[in-house]
């Protein structure tokens, strides 16, 4: 019996997880009191029911504080009652809640007449500390759109299981901020840059012709090499130590030509050693 449990900041896509999890045939609940979770996952334990053998429930800051320190103990029960049990958690920037909830005009959980929408995301993040540092996944969806958180928790959450990493593998631009939550981080703004090419300027790292000007650079393939050996020597290391997903990020300064380049460089060699990769230009459109 597999259960997984979904919780995270209002606003950062719990509602957007767990229906997707439903589309691939998870049962799923939605804002299930906590002291309710303990005797689930005993009633899981013992039922050999195929409709119950994949589960996803969504937990939330309604919960009261003292009971949300009780999840760790409460996941270890269900651990002893055979069930496999993972935490996703969702979270985003403080201003990009804000401005979530500005356009959808819905009110969060925790706002009063006394507590403004920002005091009540900094209160709940106070108090989903506790599943916080239970958590087996954290995705951060502050430049995530629906389509691919979708897309995320299809590969990252529902997929099935695998002896081999799954790998993102994600181009940004440093002047756009560096991603949260990555395993590494990778600076490539050393390499020449397309972009005081007139003919390059508005092309992207995907196009043939930027691709040659790289290439066309000693440089870029000592990189590109450099990057592949340091990971196919670590990524195993965190496989034995049962790591399931990595991601990898890629800078350059604007997030348009170098980066790109190489995320899909590195794409297409760990596809032909057998990985499962999915790769995110961040900054194009």
């Amino acid at each position: 019996m597999k259960l997984i449990i979904v919780s995270g900041l209002s606003g950062s896509g719990k509602s957007v997880a767990l229906h997707t999890l439903e589309d691939i045939d998870y049962y799923c609940i939605d804002n299930l009191p906590l002291f309710l979770l303990g005797e689930l996952a005993a009633v899981l334990g013992r039922s050999r029911d195929p409709v119950y053998g994949h589960m996803a429930v969504g937990i939330d800051a309604r919960n009261k504080p003292e009971e949300l320190h009780r999840l760790p103990g409460i996941l270890q029960g269900a651990r002893g009652e055979g069930v496999e049990c993972r935490v996703v958690f969702l979270d985003a920037q403080s201003e990009t809640l804000i401005k979530r909830f500005s356009e959808t005009r819905r009110k969060h959980p925790l706002t009063r007449t006394d507590r403004p929408l920002s005091e009540a995301i900094e209160l709940e993040r106070r108090f989903l500390e506790p599943v916080l540092k239970v958590a087996t996944l954290q995705i951060d969806t502050t430049h995530t759109n629906v389509h691919e958180l979708r897309d995320l928790v299809r590969e990252q959450v529902g997929g099935d299981a695998s002896p081999r990493a799954s790998i993102l593998i994600q181009s940004f631009g440093f002047k756009h901020g560096v991603p949260n939550d990555v395993d590494f981080v990778f600076d490539v703004r050393c390499l020449p840059n397309p972009h005081w090419e007139p003919a390059l300027r508005q092309r992207t790292g995907l196009d043939a012709n930027v691709v040659e000007f790289l290439e066309g650079h000693p440089e870029v393939i000592r990189m590109r090499n450099d990057i592949l050996a340091f990971l196919r020597h670590w990524i195993p290391a965190f496989e034995t130590d049962g790591r399931s997903y990595l991601t990898i990020a890629i800078g350059c300064t604007g997030g348009q030509h170098r980066s790109v380049y190489m995320a899909d460089r590195l794409r297409q060699h760990f596809e032909h050693e057998g990985h499962k990769v999915m790769v995110r230009h961040r900054e194009l459109p």
